[in-house]
């Protein structure tokens, strides 16, 4: 007979959304158990790879700006703890060409938020950052004190102190629920069943294949190629602190700088073609890496001809618009679905479970955005 063990909580997916989760109701005096089918922020995962930028500047959405603000100092406090140095602060140089509304609207956020920013003219990029080309960029700002989570090993954190604070962890890939009403259990690929008052899936761009009826056509997993360029010898201008990471907003490109001697990190934000995260390719396009390289030695002149030292080949899960997801399922009034991380959503993991947690204990008023109705089956981009 198979085993029933019984919790609380099942959260379902152990990427930073879902690991955050669990940590809050584990702080919550909760019985918590966090499944992955394949391992927190594991190859497959959007919470996957080297590094995320932690940024606060989002144009005019500034419920991002704040998740931002409380999330890294949730970050810095975990890394604290567990002696962990996982954040550095690179600071973040936003780059605005022609149309610079965006950045304006970014400007006025930040101040309303009391995030300190430099403004920079183009005369005033050239002269701090000579490594750069900044043909047609019209100016920037730099948030000084953002920076570059070390995300793979970030997420492992998290897990681990969950695990250390009582939450139980395992490796088993869950087998969605379906019906009306009320979800008693679940079963696991190791014959498990799980036993839960509640049934949190934070599954990322699994999610539609989890639910197909319901998310199939309103989470897009999209693939998103990341490439790492080796510095020169000996050439410190692509290491912080003398390059911050950077976003260019007409050009749909961003990077960091060279980390644990990984390389310049350059990538396409422009959504690639929708793919399956359990089978798409991990292997990058010989267009895309044409289009990277001349990129490359477009922005950093140095760098043209330089050797592509490391790849990446991950997925972002869009919604309809950029927001986040969390809801209560239609018809399982006990299963929540958390996700939609739309690229931006890494370094918001500990304000999002935060959020989740209040939901699910306190009923707190829910953000409307991230309402299930306001996901659609056609993307309109609005959060960037």
């Amino acid at each position: 007979m198979a085993a029933q063990t019984t919790f609380d909580v099942a959260v379902v997916g152990a990427g930073t959304f879902g690991a955050w989760t669990a940590w809050h109701l584990i702080q919550r005096q909760q019985r918590v158990v966090l499944l992955d089918a394949y391992g927190p922020a594991n190859a497959r995962a959007s919470s996957g790879g080297e590094t995320r930028v932690v940024r606060m500047g989002y144009g005019p959405d500034e419920i991002y700006t704040r998740f931002s603000l409380r999330s890294l100092e949730q970050w810095k406090e975990l890394f604290a703890a567990t002696r962990q140095p996982l954040f550095h602060e690179t600071g973040v140089l936003w780059l605005a060409g022609h149309d610079d509304k965006y950045l304006s609207d970014t400007e006025s956020t930040l101040t309303n938020a009391g995030v300190p920013f430099q403004s920079f003219d183009q005369s005033t990029l050239m002269k701090s950052y000579p490594q750069v080309n900044f043909d047609g960029v019209k100016r920037g700002i730099l948030e000084a004190h953002s920076g570059v989570l070390m995300a793979r090993r970030a997420v492992a954190a998290v897990v681990a102190d969950a695990a250390g604070r009582g939450v139980s962890y395992r490796v088993a890939k869950v087998e969605a629920p379906c019906g009306a009403g009320r979800v008693v259990s679940v079963k696991t690929s190791s014959g498990e069943t799980i036993a839960a008052g509640t049934f949190v899936f934070a599954c990322g761009p699994w999610l539609g294949k989890v639910f197909p009826a319901l998310l199939g056509s309103r989470v897009f997993p999209t693939r998103q190629e990341v490439f790492f360029f080796g510095v020169p010898a000996g050439d410190a201008r692509f290491a912080a602190p003398a390059l911050p990471a950077w976003l260019f907003i007409e050009d749909e490109f961003y990077g960091t700088p060279n980390l644990d001697e990984r390389g310049l990190k350059i990538a396409s934000d422009h959504h690639g073609e929708a793919v399956d995260p359990d089978t798409q390719s991990r292997i990058v396009t010989p267009a895309m890496t044409e289009r990277t390289r001349n990129y490359a030695a477009l922005r950093f002149p140095a760098l043209k001809g330089a050797p592509i030292v490391e790849t990446r080949v991950c997925q972002y899960e869009n919604t309809s618009n950029g927001d986040f997801l969390v809801d209560r399922h239609p018809e399982m009034e006990n299963v929540w679905l958390i996700g939609g991380g739309s690229g931006h959503g890494f370094k918001h993991g500990p304000a999002l479970g935060e959020y989740v947690a209040g939901q699910l204990l306190d009923k707190a008023r829910a953000e409307p955005r991230f309402s299930l109705a306001t996901k659609a089956a056609l993307q309109q981009r609005s959060v960037h």
